[in-house]
């Protein structure tokens, strides 16, 4: 194969890769042993590593990239894999190491024996590359580095000053040997017998920090060999300032640095939370209101993320009552937001992307019909739009979450007293051009800004906010749902037998969807704020039961790394999708105890039944 021809073949193979090429991580990748990769140069390149790594032997004049001499193979030798491929994409970027960027590129060359000899045969290889490795000449030459079998320190002068090499922290260098001195490494063995899982000890810890400080104050950037290769372990040697990282995965490397933005939050302010009484906590006093707040997508992880973020408490909790919700639905073990919701607002498992409907495709009498048969008031909040499935399964009857103009007009048909939420266009362009005379008729009044609700009283309300209103927390929504709440709330409350409310942070599932911890946890924290109203609710009132759930978890999400005292938080997302695992349930109030324990999602709707209607 043609060697111009095999370097534009492959690039086009690794051309999604090429993007990260060009952002630079907090610590570069070092591609260890980087000729066992699939593809050798190219993945390490593509995936933007500033550093790549070839060990190489000298056979018969000719230098062969191998680990040891048993791997040897006539088509892997150094040029073919790495010195003309690396000059052929020089001067592809305009004799730069990558396009349209500073970064540059070093080229670690392991010498497993005979360095004298494998040097004289490197110099007259490189003759055919003019300047492309030559620094001395070319500040964005690409360097050459030299590690293994290197010569004597006195013997550095020896060779042309565009050569370097990797020195070691247990050498007392001169300052002309310093000169020739790239970066400094050594085997992390000598420091500590760290696996790689959770951190060193204190003691290692010290010791790993000194060898990497000792070579800042030379001017050198330092590596540590011998490494995990996880994102724990590049967490914490990013920490210890360590300026390569050894990687067998450059893909996986450069994605993870790539994404910080999205992974890691700090909150360095945290915002108070509230201390409940508890005086009705867990009593037999009788429930008069339900307020079931749902945070769709909310996890434990997500939970715990928000909680180290505001500095290690949250209203939530403070919650003493917890038990856990599996979520499954009827047709598979990963719900959607259409058949959690389902569950928890008819009692009965259904078919993921069904709203309000049996298997049967027949509907089911929903909580806020139910109650109002008892003379019990509702009410639908949502920080999102008011037809999306979770929502929506509270008032409406769909085979599909998606038709939000027939989800629109199911509210029709529904007893709800107050429905807050955006999508204004499901229902002042409904198919029906009729639908919000209709609704005007049934005795809903219609606010189409926040200022309009606000000066409502009392009555049926149907609040479409403008989209622009729902937008998330950290591009300027607000408190939107808590004042929602306490609106909704003030006006359901004169209702003698009582009320009933679903608030939903819809975004926190947003965060988990796009993978995006600061979105998650900013959702998390209004959620968290909306919980606070509602329990000094619960504590002035004496009657009022407050649950707080989640359809389901959103975005696999697992924490890496957090500092409680500064609120950082950093996680990994394993998809972009709902996962299996169980939700939490936390209840505060009378008959909160009720609720502990594991139980299939559906049951909340009858262990709210039963603690409403008794006694009515």
């Amino acid at each position: 194969m043609n060697l111009s021809y095999f370097v534009t073949f492959t690039a086009a193979i690794l051309f999604s890769l090429a993007v990260n090429a060009q952002t630079k991580p907090a610590s570069q990748g070092h591609s260890h042993n980087d000729y066992h990769q699939n593809i050798p140069l190219l993945q390490a390149y593509y995936a933007g590593m500033g550093s790549i790594e070839a060990d190489v032997f000298l056979k018969k004049g000719v230098l062969f990239v191998a680990h040891d001499s048993t791997e040897i193979a006539a088509e892997r030798t150094l040029k073919r894999l790495y010195l003309a491929p690396l000059a052929s994409l020089y001067k592809a970027n305009g004799n730069r190491a990558f396009k349209k960027s500073d970064q540059k590129l070093q080229l670690v060359i392991d010498i497993k024996q005979d360095h004298v000899n494998v040097l004289n045969e490197l110099l007259a290889e490189l003759n055919d590359f003019g300047d492309v490795f030559n620094t001395s000449k070319n500040p964005n030459a690409i360097k050459l580095v030299i590690s293994g079998d290197m010569p004597a320190p006195s013997n550095f002068k020896n060779w042309p000053d565009y050569i370097y090499f990797d020195g070691r922290p247990e050498i007392q260098y001169t300052t002309e040997e310093l000169k020739h001195i790239a970066m400094i490494s050594q085997d992390i063995k000598k420091y500590s017998v760290w696996n790689g899982k959770g951190v060193p000890t204190p003691t290692d810890l010290a010791k790993l920090k000194k060898v990497v400080e000792d070579a800042h104050q030379l001017n050198k950037t330092f590596r540590f060999w011998a490494t995990t290769d996880n994102p724990n372990t590049w967490i914490v040697l990013n920490r210890l300032g360590a300026d390569w990282i050894n990687t067998d995965h450059p893909e996986k490397f450069s994605e993870f640095y790539a994404q910080q933005e999205k992974r890691s939050y700090t909150n360095p302010n945290p915002y108070p939370v509230y201390t409940p009484s508890y005086r009705n906590d867990g009593t037999n006093k009788k429930v008069k209101n339900v307020i079931l707040l749902i945070g769709d997508g909310m996890g434990l992880a997500q939970i715990h993320a928000g909680l180290i973020a505001n500095h290690g408490d949250l209203n939530i909790s403070r919650i003493k009552n917890i038990g856990f919700s599996q979520t499954a639905a009827a047709n598979s073990d990963n719900t959607d937001s259409a058949a959690g919701a389902s569950a928890m607002a008819t009692g009965e498992k259904t078919n993921n992307r069904y709203v309000g409907m049996g298997t049967d495709n027949k509907k089911r009498t929903n909580l806020i019909d139910s109650l109002n048969n008892f003379g019990i008031k509702s009410g639908i909040l949502s920080v999102g739009d008011i037809t999306d499935a979770t929502p929506a399964a509270f008032y409406a009857h769909q085979t599909e979450r998606t038709r939000s103009n027939e989800i629109a007009a199911d509210l029709l048909n529904s007893k709800v007293e107050v429905l807050v939420g955006s999508n204004q266009k499901a229902f002042l362009n409904n198919n029906d051009a009729g639908l919000i005379e209709k609704l005007g008729k049934s005795g809903f009044s219609l606010s189409k800004s926040w200022s309009d609700f606000s000066k409502q009283s009392s009555g049926k309300q149907l609040v479409l906010l403008p989209d622009e209103d729902t937008r998330p927390v950290l591009k300027g929504r607000g408190d939107l749902l808590k004042k929602a709440l306490l609106k909704t709330v003030g006006m359901l409350n004169k209702n003698p037998n009582g009320f009933f409310i679903m608030a939903e942070g819809a975004q926190i599932d947003h965060g988990g969807h796009t993978n995006d911890l600061p979105v998650v946890i900013t959702e998390m924290h209004d959620f968290d704020k909306t919980i606070e109203a509602a329990l000094r609710f619960a504590d002035e009132d004496g009657e009022t039961l407050v649950l707080v759930t989640a359809d389901h978890e959103t975005g696999g999400l697992t924490l890496l790394d957090a500092d409680t005292k500064s609120g950082k938080v950093s996680g990994h997302f394993s998809t972009d999708d709902h996962t299996n695992i169980m939700v939490p349930v936390f209840a505060y109030g009378p008959h909160s105890g009720e609720f502990r324990g594991i139980y299939p999602n559906n049951e909340i709707f009858k262990k709210i039944m039963s603690v409403l209607v008794n006694g009515k």
